[in-house]
């Protein structure tokens, strides 16, 4: 899906797509992966994606942690002790596309990726009535997710 990547930076990282592009991406290539990089209450409460169609889970390594929000400073050593290397495709998703384009464009500086950021999250920005996950995001896709 790369060719198909909205760029914001040549040097920042690969570039933003779609749910359905990253999912997509994941489901055709082995060396893919999704990283999480949301909180473990919106893993536990919200939910996180289903990958079992492509016979995988994804990485779960919070950027910023509950309830100080202050940034993982061994995110990147998640990531590969996650058994994650350079040169795989990594697609970030965090509930609402923020978190994860800093985690992408990080992990590119690092020397990681292709590094994508997944536009609109898990959950996307808020309705008319306040509510997250109709509007954008993994869930309004209507892509596979399950919640423990």
């Amino acid at each position: 899906m790369a060719t198909e990547a909205k760029k914001t930076s040549a040097e920042d990282y690969a570039g933003d797509v779609t749910p359905q592009q990253a999912y997509e991406a994941i489901t055709r290539d082995p060396e893919a992966a999704l990283v999480d990089c949301r909180t473990q209450a919106e893993w536990s409460f919200v939910g996180v994606a289903d990958l079992r169609a492509a016979a995988r889970q994804p990485v779960l390594v919070e950027w910023q942690s509950f309830p100080e929000m202050a940034r993982n400073p061994d995110f990147t050593g998640g990531v590969a002790r996650a058994g994650i290397g350079k040169g795989r495709p990594l697609y970030f998703i965090c509930r609402s596309g923020a978190r994860s384009r800093a985690a992408a464009i990080t992990m590119t500086a690092e020397g990681f990726g292709p590094c994508y950021n997944v536009a609109g999250g898990f959950e996307g920005n808020r309705d008319s009535e306040g509510h997250r996950g109709t509007v954008e995001g993994w869930k309004a896709a209507g892509l596979p997710w399950r919640q423990d």
